[in-house]
């Protein structure tokens, strides 16, 4: 099937339309992203800053950026000037040197903060207790050029779905209490980034506002 017949296929699969679809493009050459472009799709996600800063300029100016791995600290400045949202903020001296990329750029950018909500030791991100030292430090406060409008969690690879329903309950109870609690003026938490082509439908489900689909839409990767 070409790429827009799979977006429609995906589309019609999705029990929450207001779900957000993030493209991942990493390693699919411009045409592909150009197809789903054509296709409606405006959001894509890349993983690697290199690829995300050579095909930024190939695309259409109305094209949305996502950074969707793990971002380097040194890196954050080739992406500053025209991100729009990183989704993978899983330490606080990431968040900090984002907000001093930001400010050089002239603008305020977009975060989700990483949850480590999978079994695995490999994932990154903050556990609750980093969140809560981070949330209640006076520095936060200092960052003026980020919005956090979110989390963002990745569930354990497994083909058991109790596993991974169980992660998405978790990272979206956390949410819900987070948004109980008085927050920093920088959070205005609205998103919750879960769910990847093989497990987006439980994602939705469980509360996911946006999800990341990239071998459902253009195929595997070699």
């Amino acid at each position: 099937m070409s790429i827009k017949e799979n977006l429609i296929v995906i589309k019609k699969t999705f029990s929450n339309t207001e779900c957000l679809l993030v493209a991942v493009s990493k390693t699919k050459p411009i045409e592909d992203l150009k197809e789903a472009y054509d296709a409606g799709v405006r959001d894509f996600g890349e993983n690697k800053v290199q690829e995300l800063t050579d095909k930024y300029p190939q695309m259409p100016e109305d094209t949305r950026w996502h950074m969707i791995g793990h971002l380097q600290r040194n890196k954050v400045k080739y992406i500053a000037p025209f991100v729009h949202l990183i989704h993978g903020v899983d330490s606080f001296k990431l968040l900090k040197e984002i907000n001093k990329q930001a400010k050089k750029a002239e603008r305020t950018i977009d975060c989700l903060i990483q949850i480590h909500i999978a079994k695995e030791e490999s994932k990154f991100g903050f556990d609750e207790k980093e969140l809560d030292e981070m949330l209640s430090s006076e520095e936060i406060n200092t960052l003026q050029n980020i919005k956090v409008i979110g989390l963002m969690g990745m569930a354990t690879f497994t083909e058991k779905e109790e596993i991974i329903r169980n992660e998405f309950k978790g990272l979206k109870s956390l949410f819900d209490k987070l948004n109980t609690n008085k927050l920093p003026a920088n959070f205005d938490l609205k998103e919750i980034s879960m769910g990847m082509s093989g497990d987006y439908l439980i994602a939705q489900e469980e509360g996911s506002t946006m999800v990341r689909i990239g071998s459902a839409i253009f195929g595997g990767r070699s």
